[in-house]
């Protein structure tokens, strides 16, 4: 079973920068990938990123306007989100989550394993 654990997040004022990593065990199949949602409360899970086990392929929710960068470090076994330029707006838990499958990679539905999540608060 693929265990997933988030850390990094924390405080941050506007404009700052902060690097989420997801460090994985278990995993045995190299298709599919590792996406990042967050979810504030009161919302639906928002997609945030997301990016192939082998680290070609990665895709971005429409409000990151380049300021995310989603990468993987196979031989750490860790999946990185950098975030830039920080808003209050980002404020929410940020989750990892790994799918075996290709495809989809939007939808939280389409996940199998998840992490606890992580806080991100941003103030202005």
């Amino acid at each position: 079973q693929v265990h997933m654990v988030e850390s990094g997040g924390g405080l941050a004022q506007a404009g700052d920068s902060l690097t989420l990593s997801c460090k994985i065990s278990g995993r045995t199949f190299n298709t599919g990938g590792c996406g990042w949602f967050r979810q504030s409360p009161g919302k639906e899970r928002e997609f945030v990123a997301a990016v192939t086990w082998s680290g070609y392929g990665t895709w971005y929710g429409e409000f990151m306007r380049g300021r995310f960068t989603v990468s993987v470090d196979n031989a750490a076994n860790t999946v990185y989100l950098q975030m830039n330029r920080l808003q209050p707006g980002d404020t929410a838990v940020y989750y990892c989550a790994a799918k075996a499958e290709d495809g989809l990679w939007r939808r939280p539905q389409n996940y199998n394993s998840w992490g606890q999540g992580t806080q991100v608060t941003v103030s202005s």
